[in-house]
């Protein structure tokens, strides 16, 4: 089975990023692809709890997250990042697995594809 990871490195809102990386790793499952979509940087925040975008014009990206979880997808969210931009585990969706830098190294070496957004 061919696998793809996919990389999100910016922060939800204000680029199509975080839409089209939700979108690339749905589309994956859907063709029968292992898919690891892995936030690093300012994409962790895409997997913070609690996200209102109800006065915005712009999806959701903790339900997107939580779509690709659900279809599964394997969601990582790198330790480092978390730390940087001021989460807590606590603050992360179930279901995203916090990782160190080096098992996602690991995870993307393993990877038959890399997209990065």
């Amino acid at each position: 089975m061919e696998s793809i990871s996919i990389i999100l490195r910016r922060a939800p809102y204000g680029t199509i990023d975080t839409p089209e990386a939700i979108r690339h790793a749905l589309g994956g499952v859907i063709e029968d692809m292992t898919v690891k979509l892995i936030l690093v940087d300012g994409g962790v925040n895409a997997a913070r709890k609690g996200q209102d975008t109800s006065s915005t014009e712009y999806l959701n990206a903790e339900s997107g997250i939580r779509d690709c979880i659900d279809m599964g997808t394997e969601v990582y969210a790198d330790k480092a990042s978390i730390k940087e931009e001021s989460l807590e585990s606590s603050d992360i969706i179930e279901g995203v697995i916090v990782a160190s830098s080096s098992e996602l190294a690991e995870i993307i070496a393993n990877s038959n594809t890399t997209m990065i957004f």
